[in-house]
């Protein structure tokens, strides 16, 4: 069933559940493999070159989500005009939005590819990264930094298609750049096939080659299968900038951007809190991120497919279809999300043991497991909601309240605890369920008693 056919049903759950599932599956599986590329470059790295290898990627990581924030703002409000577009079954339209969004985030591309090159050291330095692996994280850094136009590029091309309802392709063409990515890293790293041994390095250059081949066999795919957001001559002959719709890109786009970059500021004041406790803390948190970035996945993946579902039900003018969207979204959080937790609650240390072979640095990073892991539903909760009302244009409201509890709650409770209490080093893992917790009782808040009462309208003609 395509998203067409969905919106011509009479709503009910089965007709909004099934199309949400059939889109959410290789939407879930597509962060599946994204995170596997870097689970496994976790792994290589970890066990064959050492701790202070993944501490070193581990520093880097909260500065070059700062810097790729304002795209991922970019794409989440393009992702509801092409939804919307699409609902309303408008072509010219959609493709305006394609063109105008890949020559902004293009250019945006390049200029973060050369300011993060040129003060990568200088932001590690000031975050406090440990003296023994600064000079490795900041050039791996740099790497990954000079791919971002292209990264760009892929990224928010795949956006359009899941905001026209078509998440297979994006993820047969994640398989291709994860499946490269994997053969390659090891190829890089330790210097096979006649290649130069480039150690911690060989990671970043795996994933910049994966993402580039991965890119232009998808550009080839979609003109041969004659694809509707195929790159042909009609997106072509939109590549410019229409005032109209970047400034609107930008109403829905910004809010999610500043929402995303203070988030990462948040995470590199985290991180410089944990530097502290020196390179086993640091490592701990990066093979953290990386077990909750598979704890997230069903929050994600069900943020993403609320929102394009939403867009589309308000693109076609479907509001009881709306409602079942929201509740069905919820339902799966629950499900899913709290299968996943069980699973890696269970299975904890052995995991963990998988990056780690410092039983100290286990320990740390089975105690920031333990405290936060649970709350991750509650997150999922919260970014449903908030994904559900940016579908209908409203970004300003949920964005605020998504950032209070991060900097009223989550960073300063980290650094009390942490500074002046016996917790220690477990006093940081504590802000996060507690910014969870407080995050969703804002946005339940603001969705009942304000967003519910007001008239939904589609934002395209």
């Amino acid at each position: 069933m395509n998203g067409n056919e969905a919106l011509q049903e009479q709503p009910s759950q089965m007709t909004v559940m099934k199309p949400m599932m059939l889109f959410l599956v290789p939407l879930l599986f597509s962060n599946v493999m994204q995170s596997a590329g870097q689970l496994v470059g976790m792994v290589i790295i970890g066990r064959w070159l050492g701790v202070d290898s993944v501490a070193a990627i581990s520093a880097f990581f909260p500065l070059f989500f700062l810097l790729i924030s304002f795209v991922i703002g970019i794409g989440s409000g393009s992702s509801i005009l092409i939804g919307q577009a699409f609902g309303a079954k408008n072509e010219e339209k959609l493709k305006a939005i394609v063109g105008t969004t890949l020559t902004f985030t293009f250019l945006l591309g390049v200029v973060l590819a050369i300011l993060g090159g040129i003060f990568t050291y200088e932001v590690l330095r000031i975050i406090g990264t440990p003296d023994n692996i600064i000079q490795v994280s900041a050039h791996y850094a740099r790497i990954l930094f000079w791919s971002l136009p292209v990264l760009f590029l892929y990224s928010v091309y795949t956006t359009f298609m899941r905001g026209t309802g078509d998440s297979k392709t994006p993820f047969y063409f994640l398989v291709v750049s994860t499946v490269l990515n994997i053969a390659f890293m090891p190829v890089f790293v330790f210097g096979w096939m006649g290649f130069p041994e480039t150690g911690v390095y060989g990671a970043a250059y795996s994933s910049v080659v994966s993402t580039v081949v991965a890119f232009i066999a998808m550009i080839f795919y979609l003109r041969k299968t004659k694809h509707p957001l195929q790159f042909d001559s009609s997106i072509a002959s939109k590549l410019k900038i229409n005032k109209e719709l970047l400034k609107l890109l930008l109403k829905l786009g910004i809010p999610s951007s500043i929402s995303m970059i203070l988030l990462s500021i948040s995470e590199i004041a985290v991180i410089s809190f944990v530097n502290r406790y020196g390179s086993d803390a640091t490592a701990a948190y990066g093979v953290v991120n990386q077990v909750a970035s598979y704890v997230q996945m069903p929050a994600i993946s069900l943020s993403i497919a609320v929102s394009i579902f939403a867009a589309q039900s308000i693109g076609a003018n479907q509001m009881e279809r709306l409602k079942l969207v929201i509740r069905s979204g919820l339902v799966l959080n629950y499900l899913l999300g709290g299968t996943i937790i069980i699973l890696i609650y269970l299975f904890s240390r052995p995991i963990l043991s998988l990056f780690l072979t410092n039983g100290e640095t286990v320990d740390i990073a089975h105690s920031l497991l333990v405290i936060t892991l649970w709350s991750y539903v509650i997150m999922g909760h919260s970014a449903i909601l908030n994904a559900t009302m940016r579908a209908s244009g409203t970004v300003l409201w949920p964005t605020i309240l998504s950032i209070l509890p991060i900097w009223l709650v989550e960073v300063p409770l980290a650094y009390y605890l942490s500074q002046y209490t016996s917790l220690e080093i477990r006093g940081i893992w504590v802000g996060y369920p507690a910014a969870f917790i407080v995050t969703l009782a804002l946005q339940y808040a603001y969705y009942r008693l304000s967003w519910k009462n007001k008239q939904i309208v589609r934002l395209i003609d």
